[in-house]
């Protein structure tokens, strides 16, 4: 392979550059002198080659014309690779130029197609000659150095493909080698798919993955020349190093088409690590592999995997998205869901992990929705088919139930597409119901109070309300004579319910709710509260009185006739307003005024003396 010109034959640098790698052959008196060797080479070689830091970086140009010409560096990299392969004492150069070239090799590699070649034989002829001990380390520490400096996919590609090379040649100590190894790579893989996320169609960011998918390949390898406890470690963190790499790839692109053939690939190793969609998608799998790898030393390990439980999320979701991808390892979803299904515990653990794509704000909205997709189906249980374990410590699950519910939340305000939103809100529905009624309106009421949005407060509201009516319903049929010291869970929601009601028509800092921003929420309120009002005045309050004489008294005075002052003034205040924000104001003020005359009227019957 000669690539010399006849313009560049002469090149001082180039002259400059064979003299240099000269000097690197030449018996030295100390280590001093050999590095200073290898820093001159490097010196001429970064002189020479314009490095950029990063693929956009050709664009400061103005027109083709001025694109800078790379072929003195192409040039010198040739002269390097030509010089380590033909030297005469080619093994001590090579030792003595491994421990700064494969960075800079690298580097240089980025500028053009010829010199990422050049660039690639260089440093797989480092990595077949050099120790593979130490080209772990010199490869790690030129990805950690330039990853703070540079997010060129193309770099890391060429110092990716020499891990996976070299990972194989190790003889010993693989664990300790893939412990040092599994941090740099995806921290790496961590920050560069976040500045190329938008970059739909980058074929460099696909390579960097389809290389970490090689490195993956290599550690298995490592793992079937293994047995015993080490190698269940080494699966281990195999199987995790898989979860983040799926996690990152489905967070690093809205084109969810272009991530399945190596989304296919990084499924493949989840049988040989002992995961199952079963187990990664109840989080149990994680946690097994979680704890194969804890210990006290290993800290930063366990760290570098905290996209794991995402991973196992998205590696079910993704065979929800493909049934290819599912087919490959021999998973059935719809069994896996029928499976679930049959357990509480298990079924929420599911509701749990789902928190992770949904909450995601990179993930694409065609994966949340097949998220929502699965989450409804595993929610679609047979009435008459009784979980298995009908005792278990609900509270536990709680935070992350609420998290869920959160992200469902979101998806519901952000989603552009409609169909999406009502998806996510029927999902929302789904869980609430699930929940055991006595953790239900804590739930709900927590969500409301946490919420910012005031429409998401008013859709909540009015799932208190449909709650209420259902435990009416429900009360009305199993307890057709109810003592009157029995109080049932409709009045036991009747009372929670009425609290909220406070919460919303007299906040807690005082005074009555911001109006109109909170038109949404209030009206919801006023609803709720004129429900309770009918119930408890035609006496379907089962004899316990949820609205007593003082409480009644409360709610006109405090709650009702404050409202009406503030609604009233801003009414009066924008009758004439003739423009296109008043009428949209009044518009928002008339159902508020027409609930709130009611629910003043149905107070005013029930004391009388009002």
């Amino acid at each position: 392979m000669s690539i010399k010109t006849a313009s560049s034959v002469s090149d001082p640098s180039l002259l400059r550059l064979r003299e240099s790698l000269e000097a690197c052959a030449q018996p030295l008196d100390d280590v001093s002198e050999s590095n200073k060797a290898v820093a001159k080479v490097v010196e001429i070689l970064n002189s020479i080659s314009h490095v950029p830091q990063s693929e956009h970086d050709v664009s400061q140009y103005e027109d083709e014309n001025s694109v800078p010409d790379f072929s003195i560096s192409e040039e010198a990299l040739y002269e390097v690779y030509q010089y380590l392969s033909n030297s005469p004492s080619k093994q001590m150069v090579i030792d003595v130029l491994s421990m700064d070239l494969p960075q800079v090799a690298a580097r240089m590699g980025t500028l053009s197609d010829k010199c990422h070649e050049i660039a690639k034989n260089i440093i797989e002829l480092f990595v077949s000659t050099c120790n593979p001990r130490d080209m772990i380390a010199i490869l790690c520490e030129a990805l950690a150095v330039q990853v703070e400096e540079s997010k060129a996919p193309l770099y890391y590609l060429l110092l990716f493909n020499g891990l996976a090379q070299v990972l194989i040649s190790i003889q010993r100590r693989h664990l300790e080698q893939v412990k040092v190894t599994i941090p740099v790579v995806l921290n790496v893989l961590s920050k560069v798919s976040v500045v190329h996320l938008e970059e739909e169609h980058n074929k460099s960011i696909t390579e960097l993955f389809e290389a970490s998918v090689r490195i993956g390949g290599s550690i298995q390898e490592m793992c079937k020349n293994m047995d015993g406890r080490r190698k269940e470690e080494l699966c281990a963190i195999l199987g995790l190093y898989i979860l983040h790499n799926t996690a990152l790839i489905s967070k690093s692109t809205q084109n969810i088409s272009s991530c399945i053939s190596i989304v296919l690939h990084m499924s493949k190793f989840l049988p040989f690590c002992g995961f199952s969609y079963f187990g990664l998608i109840t989080g149990s799998d994680v946690i097994t592999a979680i704890r194969r790898i804890s210990k006290e030393d290993d800290d930063d390990l366990v760290r570098c995997f905290s996209l794991s439980n995402d991973g196992a999320s998205l590696s079910v979701i993704w065979g929800h998205i493909n049934g290819g991808i599912a087919n490959s390892i021999g998973e059935k979803l719809e069994l896996v869901v029928k499976e679930i299904q049959r357990s509480w515990i298990e079924m929420w653990q599911a509701v749990g992990m789902l928190k992770y794509p949904l909450s995601s704000v990179t993930c694409a909205w065609e994966i949340k929705e097949h998220a929502l997709e699965l989450l409804s189906n595993i929610l679609e249980r047979d009435s008459l088919d009784e979980p298995k374990d009908q005792n278990f410590d609900f509270s536990s699950f709680v935070p992350s139930i609420f998290t869920t519910l959160q992200a469902i939340q979101m998806v519901m305000m952000g989603a552009m597409d409609a169909s999406l939103r009502k998806k996510a809100f029927v999902v929302l529905k789904k869980i609430i119901s699930a929940i055991p009624s006595s953790d239900r309106f804590d739930i709900l009421k927590a969500l409301i109070t946490n919420s910012t949005s005031p429409t998401m407060k008013a859709l909540l509201i009015d799932m208190v309300r449909e709650q209420v009516a259902g435990q009416y319903q429900k009360d009305a049929k199993n307890n057709e004579n109810v003592n009157d010291q029995h109080v049932t869970e409709a009045i036991s929601w009747s009372f929670s319910a009425l609290d909220l009601v406070q919460v919303i028509l007299r906040p807690p800092e005082g005074g009555p709710p911001p109006f109109p921003d909170n038109s949404e929420p209030v009206l919801s309120a006023l609803n709720l509260l004129r429900f309770l009002l009918i119930k408890e005045s035609t006496g379907q309050s089962n004899g316990t009185k949820v609205l007593t004489q003082q409480t009644l008294q409360n709610i006109y005075l405090e709650w009702l006739l404050p409202l009406r002052m503030l609604v009233t003034s801003i009414r009066t205040d924008n009758e004439d307003g003739g423009n296109e924000f008043t009428d949209h104001l009044m518009c928002g003020l008339n159902p508020v005024l027409l609930v709130l005359y009611r629910c003043i009227e149905l107070v005013e019957q029930s004391t009388k003396h009002l």
